[in-house]
């Protein structure tokens, strides 16, 4: 069966993220299921520049962790995404990951379950929440949630291993992550196949004539 990829996007390496992810980790592997988790290390990621080079080549114009794990997302089910809060957003190494792995890797997303793990001092966290499932919700993927919404609280490791409920919630969504890895490949036993998409229907709200014209009061 398939592994899950759990993506750590905080600048520490084993801060409050790594706590809740870890937590996920470890209830996986006691459910039978196999993950890797990601560290996207403390380097600037670049985010998406519209230069249109993911529509004509295989893949992103930077050649970095976004196109590796791009390139092996055949060897998951699903990718759980992991973040502090920042100013009641996610940061922006995770946004700019995810902006990039989606558009440039969109297709190979199709089918695959998403869910994010957030985590902050006090407040902040559901906004960020929101703000992460919006990839899952526009690439066809299927969102697992869990008990409470999926967030810990902490300012760092230490902290967060005493938020009892936060940690529950992460087994919770690990068991639930179980449950559906185990209903797709029961369907897919079963001859249950994915739904076949239409082609994308694009739907501007203005047409090139009018864009062009200078746009007056009234409009």
């Amino acid at each position: 069966m398939k592994k899950v990829l759990l993506v750590n996007g905080s600048s520490h390496e084993q801060g409050c993220t790594y706590t809740a992810l870890k937590e996920i980790q470890d209830s996986l592997v006691d459910a039978g299921f196999e993950s890797d988790l990601l560290w996207l290390k403390k380097e600037t990621m670049p985010d998406c520049i519209a230069c249109g080079y993911c529509d004509k080549h295989e893949g992103c114009v930077y050649k970095d962790v976004v196109d590796d794990v791009g390139r092996s997302l055949d060897d998951y089910a699903g990718i759980v995404i992991g973040s502090p809060v920042y100013y009641s957003g996610p940061s922006a190494r995770i946004q700019g990951f995810m902006d990039r792995l989606c558009y440039a890797w969109g297709d190979k997303l199709d089918g695959m379950f998403g869910a994010s793990v957030v985590s902050c001092r006090r407040g902040g966290n559901s906004a960020s929440f929101e703000r992460l499932n919006q990839y899952f919700l526009m690439n066809n993927m299927y969102i697992v949630g869990s008990s409470y919404w999926n967030m810990i609280h902490g300012s760092r490791a230490e902290d967060a291993k005493l938020d009892a409920e936060g940690l529950q919630t992460m087994r919770n969504l690990a068991l639930n992550i179980a449950y559906f890895l185990r209903m797709q490949n029961a369907a897919e036993k079963a001859g249950v196949l994915r739904p076949k998409r239409e082609e994308p229907i694009m739907t501007n709200f203005m047409d090139g004539k009018e864009a062009e014209e200078e746009p007056t009061e009234e409009q």
